[in-house]
């Protein structure tokens, strides 16, 4: 190859990546191995998922970090952002649309401490202790009705802020999504006698969602098409798995590592 065509080829690779629509994707990441912070870049499941996605279709992706879930579910209602990654819910369509191919089944559970035993069966048995969820959780009609009649949820910004007061008894239960509380148990400091029961609260899917308000609207087919070919290639699985490995290896470094 010519020294002038190959100077021509990266003109033209430098022309198309210039040229990709960049679109803004928002992440608040506390769930890990779905999203966390390394404190310098948001890492985990959702963002490669996103980035691999998108970047498929001929977008570049912007990940944008809030001070909580709410705002970026207000951001993304607004049309400020794209892209979030999170459960269905009908206030939640009226201005999101969500993938039809699910990016990951979650199962939510109660995490209590043994300390301060927590009878569950059904939801309504929630109604006379303390729980604490982060800002713009909601985990389905049922659960968010008895929030709403029994105002016995305390709101925070962070999942760790959470589980020291389960481990202080402040609060008698958390909703967590499985996988990333008992990540969290794993490496928390106090955590002995914090435990999932058994019972799942809830089973839903994480979903690609986008701004009704974004031009992205118009490419959900294709969303859709790109996500089954991720899955069925075992992608999903392959990220999540290596979520997991790169966080407890991040969570296992010494102090003073850099």
């Amino acid at each position: 190859m010519t020294l002038r065509r190959l100077l021509w080829l990266l003109m033209l690779l430098a022309g198309t990546a210039q040229a990709a629509e960049k679109i803004r994707y928002c992440d608040y990441p506390v769930y890990p191995p779905i999203s966390w912070s390394d404190g310098k870049q948001v890492r985990g499941l959702a963002p490669s998922v996103v980035k691999n996605l998108f970047g498929q279709l001929g977008y570049q992706v912007e990940v944008v970090v809030l001070g909580n879930w709410k705002r970026c579910l207000l951001d993304a209602a607004e049309g400020r952002v794209d892209v979030v990654l999170a459960y269905s819910t009908a206030q939640r369509e009226q201005s999101l649309l969500f993938s039809k191919v699910p990016v990951l089944r979650e199962e939510v559970a109660l995490f209590i401490n043994r300390q301060h035993p927590v009878k569950f069966e059904r939801v309504q048995d929630l109604a006379r202790y303390r729980g604490g969820l982060l800002f713009g959780e909601s985990y389905g009609v049922e659960f968010d009705r008895m929030v709403a009649q029994n105002n016995n949820i305390e709101w925070v910004s962070d999942s760790r802020q959470n589980f020291g007061k389960l481990i202080r008894g402040r609060i008698d239960f958390i909703t967590q999504e499985r996988r990333t509380g008992q990540l969290y148990v794993e490496n928390l400091a106090g955590a002995q006698d914090i435990v999932a029961l058994p019972t799942a609260l809830s089973v839903d899917y994480l979903r690609v969602a986008v701004s009704r308000r974004s031009p992205l609207a118009e490419r959900m087919p294709d969303i859709d098409a790109q996500l089954q070919r991720m899955v069925n290639a075992g992608d999903i699985e392959r990220l999540l798995n290596e979520s997991e490995v790169t966080y407890r290896d991040m969570i296992n470094l010494p102090a003073n590592s850099p």
